[in-house]
């Protein structure tokens, strides 16, 4: 996964370049042309690198999966944060499961409502190496109403006594031998993230590749998981071009998710500092909207995700390393 190599073949020197691999599925890799590689590493929970490509700008790569890039990452950060705390009547108090990359807090300091964001992150190494690398997001760690909490994000929600209005599973994907698949069970839902939630909140998860033929690793199991816990459930997709494929969230409540495209371009006038430059009122229903194919997959998924039962994105966890080109 995520090899980094030399181009092969026999080639003009001058168009010799150094390229990032990714192996999608199996007998599917995508590849891009990188102009450096700016910082490889391992913590003691994942692999990291930062890779400055030609196509799409610095790119963050979590145990060889691309992260973010830096010039598309605001259509997922956009999706993953703003119709969940746009459909909220007023949300205040926001907890990021995950998100050490700090994109997703930016995205949610930006809603005047909100006056205190918890972000739980368990691997430490990760969250300082994106403060020091990622400078769209350094406003963001240091703003006031952040707190930055280095932990499980389970054992942090068990032993919190607060409620959020808006919680945030910006995780990593369910990877196996990944540290955080458990974070996607109906136990983990059920038990621990839904008390946590006040009595209109609204729990947001991004879910994986969402593609007419991707959406079956996960998405379609974490959706049927999220309808065994809560009255309402609604999933969305876009496409992510540095991801090679469409991804999706997805938004539940025990209260109405109804609001129409007016009203969320109203809430977003009056609650949003600045533009966004992908979601508005349109873009969600159309997000919302699934293709036919997907959604008669979901109506009829049975899997429920659990520890036992879980389902996994091809791909593998900790221990890859890159290769440097010559």
């Amino acid at each position: 996964m995520g090899d980094i190599s030399p181009s092969n073949g026999q080639v003009d020197a001058r168009r010799k370049s150094c390229w990032y691999e990714e192996e999608i599925e199996q007998n599917l890799r995508w590849c891009f042309a990188l102009n450096s590689i700016l910082h490889t590493g391992a913590t003691q929970y994942q692999d990291i690198a930062l890779l400055d490509t030609k196509p799409f700008g610095k790119a963050l790569v979590i145990d060889g999966k691309l992260q973010s890039a830096e010039i598309d990452e605001f259509i997922y950060h956009e999706s993953l944060v703003h119709p969940a705390l746009l459909h909220h009547p007023n949300p205040e108090s926001i907890f990021i499961m995950g998100g050490g990359e700090g994109s997703t807090a930016r995205e949610i300091l930006r809603h005047r409502t909100v006056e205190r964001v918890v972000m739980c992150d368990i691997d430490e190494e990760v969250v300082e190496f994106c403060k020091s690398y990622l400078v769209a997001n350094r406003d963001a760690f240091f703003d006031s109403r952040l707190e930055l909490v280095i932990n499980d994000a389970r054992a942090e929600l068990e032993k919190s006594e607060g409620r959020y209005d808006v919680i945030i599973g910006d995780l990593a994907d369910p990877i196996e031998g990944g540290p955080c698949y458990q974070l996607y069970t109906k136990s983990f839902y059920e038990d621990t993230l839904k008390p946590r939630l006040s009595d209109d909140g609204i729990f947001v998860t991004q879910a994986g590749p969402a593609g007419v033929f991707s959406h079956t690793e996960v998405f379609s199991c974490i959706y049927n998981t999220l309808k065994q816990v809560f009255k309402f459930v609604v999933p969305y997709s876009a496409h992510i071009p540095s991801y090679a494929d469409t991804w999706g969230w997805i938004m539940a409540s025990d209260s109405p998710l109804t609001q129409d495209a007016e009203e969320l371009d109203l809430r977003i006038r009056q609650r949003i500092k600045g533009e966004n430059r992908y979601l508005d009122g349109k873009t969600f229903a159309s997000a919302s909207m699934l293709s036919k194919a997907v959604r008669i997959s979901l109506a009829n998924e049975t899997q429920v995700y659990t520890e036992g039962t879980a389902k996994f994105i091809y791909g593998h966890g900790a221990g890859h390393k890159f290769q440097s080109s010559t």
